[in-house]
């Protein structure tokens, strides 16, 4: 898998020469929202305050909008890193959110499990324990939702 080859401006995404503040984090708004879900993005918007409002603006401009919109990685090599990188410093409640997202963004079950058997060796296999036990509920929670949604033979028969 190589990258795209992408010279000049074209290879920093969102982060253009002039752009402003406000287009970078649009653009990283964009992503955070394809990558995370709209019901999370939300949740940690509605939950901001005074406190929070500057580190949530900084992560949507500098992460997803400066690092995340680059093409020069696909996102699913971004979510492999990433989980690496959660495991690597035992941030468990951000490895599960980041396993959702690696599936959102098309890894697959065995792709993450092969992740996780990788972080044991370069990680230590304590932690690659702890990551594989969060994975599991990441799953389970998952299939519990599916199994919970509504399926077309749910829906109720129109009225005659």
């Amino acid at each position: 898998m190589s990258a795209p080859d992408i010279s000049g401006a074209e290879r920093n995404g969102v982060v253009q020469p002039g752009a402003t503040s406000k287009e970078i984090y649009d653009g990283g708004m964009v992503v955070r929202r394809e990558v995370l879900g709209a019901a999370h993005v939300d949740r940690a918007n509605a939950n901001k305050d005074a406190f929070t409002e500057d580190f949530q603006d900084m992560i949507t401009r500098i992460a997803w909008g400066g690092i995340w919109t680059r093409p020069g990685i696909s996102r699913q090599m971004r979510s492999a890193v990433t989980i690496t990188a959660m495991v690597a410093h035992g941030h468990w409640e951000e490895l599960a959110m980041h396993i959702r997202a690696a599936i959102t963004n098309g890894l697959s079950r065995d792709e993450i499990k092969e992740i996780l058997l990788q972080t044991a060796i370069y990680c230590g296999v304590p932690s690659a324990n702890t990551a594989f036990k969060t994975a599991q509920q990441v799953f389970r929670d998952m299939d519990a939702a599916a199994m919970d949604a509504p399926t077309p033979d749910d829906a109720p028969a129109p009225p005659n």
